[in-house]
């Protein structure tokens, strides 16, 4: 399932302002922020958070595909996952959550794929 321009809008919005914008963790909404350990796909340097919320803003104005998904903390929230090429061969895994009036960062970080063993 993916989501309307009206959504897209509201979550670009929301990553645009450090005011409506966070990646707080806490045991019912546990996070796993770390642009720092993530390098940008076009310069191979390493994002600051100001720069990771900017990439996910320019993420979604240009329309990347988003995947709705139910999230397991809190339970049946909804949460917004972007998979995007990182740098080299990397997979970039961000994962958001809407509360009210901002816009909560659940994950920023390279996706972990499991080859399968044979």
């Amino acid at each position: 399932m993916s989501i309307d321009s009206g959504l897209r809008k509201e979550l670009a919005k929301f990553c645009s302002s450090k005011r409506t914008y966070r990646s707080d963790f806490s045991p019912t909404m546990p996070t796993h922020w770390s642009p720092q350990h993530v390098r940008h796909p076009d310069t191979g340097e390493a994002f600051t958070d100001p720069g990771a919320w900017r990439f996910v803003k320019d993420l979604l104005e240009a329309g990347h595909p988003v995947e709705v998904i139910t999230l397991d903390k809190p339970p049946g929230k909804k949460g917004y996952v972007l998979k995007c090429k990182g740098y080299s061969s990397e997979i970039i895994y961000i994962k958001l959550q809407i509360l009210s009036g901002f816009v909560i960062g659940r994950s920023f970080h390279v996706s972990v794929v499991r080859e399968k063993q044979q």
